[in-house]
């Protein structure tokens, strides 16, 4: 057992050496001591032990006080096993409340002590496995994230036709999220812009996501014309989608092509929060238009697209409803009245200052409630 490091944390030399040579007839060698609680806790500081064994009463700080100072931190703290005598039993009750895995008497027997410190090293050693499957996990996760984020555009200056501007932020929930959003310069001289939510989370959902921006993209070069119309992108997205989908998915769209030149378009919303519109007035929601099931969830539905037209100075504000729904610390939601008060100042701002402000509304609203929900926002301004 020389990989396995221990420490005796005790005052009475006499009973270090003795556990020590208890030890030693076990097979663990590799064995440090402390005279008191000071000098254990600056050897656990200097190296890893396996195991700690603790007595109570010692001079400087006792077995309590080191078991409070472990609490402080622990992630780097060692299984501790308490040495005391029977008599102590409310303080050993204390330090299993503290922390402490288990305790022996001090006049153990060695059969004791092996099948006690044998089972402590056992749990560590199963914890220590269950830590780094779950690193391995995180930074799969983590990968998956940065391969996620690289699916969304970030160069907006390259993708913007001449007389528009565009910015965009998508903030998963977790590592791995169901948003999506998606800005593509059209060969005749227009923009495909879309923001899609899918139902789940975590991984299942990235992957659908990841699935439906690869399936709007492939659409709006299969359907014809300079400006492909909304509506048969998301027909064609629909068909791929809704196919065999036994675990019933689905994805909320709203999806836009403009002309840059003329500011005329069209726009299809499928299930999606209506875009609002930016401007001099009030931020208002978008009417007008047809709503439409979600993707996947109709196989062969029909979607239709209704016209749109931004003026000069117009800006279009595309977002999930991880904003509207962002809950802070007593289950209220950030709402669409907060999200229209927080627009009306920057309705005529930049999109980069517009994706910003909605970002720090969000973020000082939830004031660091966990998201139960990916955050995405795209805006558009003319002119």
């Amino acid at each position: 057992m020389s990989d396995v490091a221990l420490l005796i944390v005790d005052d009475s030399s006499f009973n270090r050496l003795m556990l020590k040579r208890r030890l030693a007839e076990q097979g663990y060698n590799d064995v440090s001591m402390a005279n008191d609680g000071v000098q254990g806790l600056a050897a656990i500081a200097a190296r890893r032990f396996d195991c700690v064994l603790l007595d109570l009463e010692m001079p400087e700080l006792d077995g309590i006080g080191v078991l409070e100072a472990l609490r402080r931190d622990p992630a780097n703290a060692p299984p501790v096993i308490v040495i005391s005598a029977l008599t102590e039993m409310e303080k050993i009750v204390r330090c299993i409340e503290l922390g402490a895995e288990d305790y022996l008497p001090k006049s153990f027997d060695p059969p004791l002590l092996r099948a006690r410190l044998g089972a402590v090293l056992e749990k560590k050693r199963l914890r220590d496995l269950a830590d780094e499957r779950l690193r391995l996990l995180e930074a799969e996760l983590e990968s998956a994230r940065t391969a996620q984020l690289s699916l969304v555009p970030r160069d907006f200056a390259a993708i913007a036709p001449p007389g528009l501007s565009i910015a965009a932020a998508m903030i998963p929930a977790r590592q791995v999220g169901g948003d999506l959003y998606e800005a593509m310069r059209l060969p005749g001289g227009g923009v495909l812009l879309c923001v899609a939510d899918v139902s789940g989370k975590g991984a299942p959902a990235g992957l659908t996501m990841a699935r439906t921006v690869g399936a709007i993209r492939a659409a709006a070069r299969l359907v014809p014309g300079p400006l492909p119309d909304p509506a048969a992108i998301l027909r064609h997205a629909n068909a791929d989608l809704a196919a065999d989908n036994d675990s019933q998915t689905f994805v909320t769209a709203a999806l836009i092509v403009l002309d840059a030149a003329t500011g005329e378009g069209r726009i299809c919303v499928a299930g999606h929060e209506a875009p609002y519109l930016l401007d001099g007035a009030a931020p208002r929601v978008l009417t007008g238009f047809a709503r439409q099931p979600p993707l996947g969830a109709w196989e062969g539905f029909d979607y239709a697209s209704s016209a749109l037209s931004l003026a000069p100075g117009q800006g279009l504000y595309l977002y999930s409803d991880g904003v509207s729904e962002a809950e802070n610390a007593a289950q209220d939601f950030f709402g669409r009245e907060r999200l229209e008060a927080m627009l009306a100042p920057v309705a005529l701002a930049s999109p980069a200052a517009v994706v910003a402000a909605t970002l720090a509304a969000v973020a000082g609203f939830v004031a660091g409630n966990p998201a139960n929900d990916d955050i995405t926002i795209l805006v558009i301004r003319r002119g």
